[in-house]
């Protein structure tokens, strides 16, 4: 077995993260696997290798360390395209000159069904093309569905069902999109499990699609349920204290947020590698993590 953490290093770790962390990294010990840290950092704007630094040294104070040398998506481009260019070759990339504006638009309308691309520029004659290429439009690159769909079993979740539409693949400034750098760099990375959030799974299916146009395996997914607060939201900074460093300044050490954190799934205090851990026994509702602690 190989897990992974794959966080983006565009601020602290908090609260959501850590679980999330700590529940991959107790299914590869319990397994006896290996456990690795990839930096998400497509987007050079808003990552910073200070963000990696301070994420890394959250992870270690919780006793989580990779077991191979970090890799960072900014350093692995070549891979990206030439995936690209793969998918190009199989018919099944086209150009989008839509605006985020448009698209949320789209999706508004009333007879929208859902938050799905709509497929705007899927059929743009080779006149319309040439004009908004001479209108100096960078155009993203989406990848052209065929109205496929995939199920699966999550680990968590159970069984789920969704389809997959016509994700971005490359931005209009030519950074590859998250969906396809991350099956390309698990793929790369042997990783063969995937834990990550509840507010992914959704993505899932057009992964699925991607893994299987570019013939590479499909790893095993569970989605850990999201850290929310009192009100049900999703944690964030403005419920108060939720990193580590907040909490430290709160009296709350590191030590005893991992027990709080241990205990919301279930597992027994103690040292995580002498755990008996089943990731199937994960709670499935959300962590209401201001149960255990006093986030104001």
């Amino acid at each position: 077995m190989r897990g992974r953490f794959a966080p983006s290093p565009t601020g602290p770790l908090h609260l959501g993260n850590l679980r999330t962390a700590l529940v991959s990294w107790l299914q590869v010990r319990a397994a006896g696997g290996e456990w690795l840290v990839r930096m998400e950092d497509l987007d050079r704007v808003t990552s910073s290798v200070e963000h990696e630094v301070d994420q890394l040294a959250t992870l270690a104070a919780l006793g989580m360390r990779s077991d191979i040398d970090v890799v960072r998506q900014s350093d692995r481009f070549a891979l990206y395209y030439d995936a690209i260019a793969t998918l190009q070759r199989l018919g099944r990339v086209y150009e989008c000159y839509c605006s985020r504006r448009e698209i949320r638009e789209a999706a508004q309308a009333p007879h929208a069904e859902s938050d799905a691309y709509p497929g705007t520029c899927r059929g743009l004659s080779a006149a319309r093309l040439a004009e908004l290429r001479r209108a100096g439009r960078a155009p993203a690159l989406r990848l052209r569905s065929d109205g496929e769909r995939f199920g699966f079993d999550d680990m968590i979740a159970g069984h789920f069902d969704g389809a997959a539409d016509d994700v971005v693949i490359q931005r209009n400034d030519r950074v590859p999109a998250y969906n396809l750098a991350v099956v390309v760099d698990d793929a790369a990375q042997g990783v063969t499990h995937v834990t990550r959030g509840a507010d992914l799974l959704a993505s899932t299916p057009r992964q699925r699609l991607l893994q299987q146009l570019l013939a590479i395996p499909e790893p095993r997914y569970a989605h850990v349920p999201l850290v929310v607060a009192t009100d049900g939201t999703r944690l964030a900074k403005r419920h108060g204290a939720v990193t580590l460093v907040e909490l430290a300044v709160r009296g709350v050490p590191a030590q005893r947020v991992l027990e709080i954190l241990l205990t919301s799934l279930g597992t027994a205090v103690g040292s995580p590698n002498d755990s008996d851990f089943a990731i199937e026994a994960t709670p499935r509702a959300p962590w209401r993590a201001q149960d255990s602690i006093d986030l104001r």
